[in-house]
């Protein structure tokens, strides 16, 4: 076998532990859930899940080691994600202002910018990097094969916890979002939680 089961044993307990832990993508889900349903959520936690995947096998062929090392390359795909999030910030607001437009986010979109926000956070790349090659085995042979089965397994743990907590916060948002005001509420937090993550992303150190 490519990944020794045992090894594969390991590693799936270390993955789920690492998915449950709050970070950006559960954030993101959890405002997409509040500002456009359960149905964007879940579209959201694919697309961010499919980008976790690509940063996995970017990482097997070595571009994520090459974009780690660059300092420009990383600085350039930080600030995008921070101009991406900043983005859809400031949709969620004037989507918040009238409730007829808070739900406008289609889950194609969703699964787009789920993807967008994911492809565009080096701290993905460093994570991947630092985490999945501890259970590679060049002597076993194909080390691709071995980064994309790693990161199949770590991506649909993280699309399962991810749209479970985009589901629950969307389930949320539809009762809310009757009153104009608790829309214009739902918008801001929503607003809110990605202008945070945009910041957390600008306040990112590549050490």
């Amino acid at each position: 076998m490519i990944v020794d089961p045992l090894t594969l044993l390991a590693f799936v307990p270390a993955a789920l532990a690492l998915n449950l832990t709050p970070g950006a993508d559960m954030l993101f889900c959890l405002g997409q859930g509040l500002r456009s349903g359960p149905k964007s959520a879940v579209a959201a936690s694919a697309g961010i899940s499919a980008g976790a995947f690509v940063h996995t096998g970017a990482a097997g062929l070595g571009l994520g080691a090459l974009i780690a090392a660059l300092p420009w390359a990383f600085d350039a795909i930080r600030w995008l994600g921070v101009a991406y999030l900043l983005w859809l910030a400031l949709q969620a607001l004037r989507g918040g202002a009238h409730s007829e437009n808070l739900v406008s986010i289609q889950p194609a979109q969703a699964f787009r910018d789920g993807l967008m926000v994911n492809l565009t956070n080096p701290k993905v790349i460093l994570f991947v990097l630092a985490f999945v090659p501890q259970f590679v085995s060049p002597e076993k042979g194909d080390v691709l094969a071995q980064f994309l089965i790693f990161g199949a397994v770590l991506s649909l743990g993280g699309f399962l916890i991810n749209a479970v907590v985009g589901v629950f916060a969307g389930g949320v948002g539809r009762q809310l979002t009757g009153s104009p005001v608790f829309a214009r509420w739902l918008g801001r937090v929503s607003a809110g939680i990605f202008t945070a993550l945009a910041l957390r992303l600008a306040l990112l150190q590549k050490g």
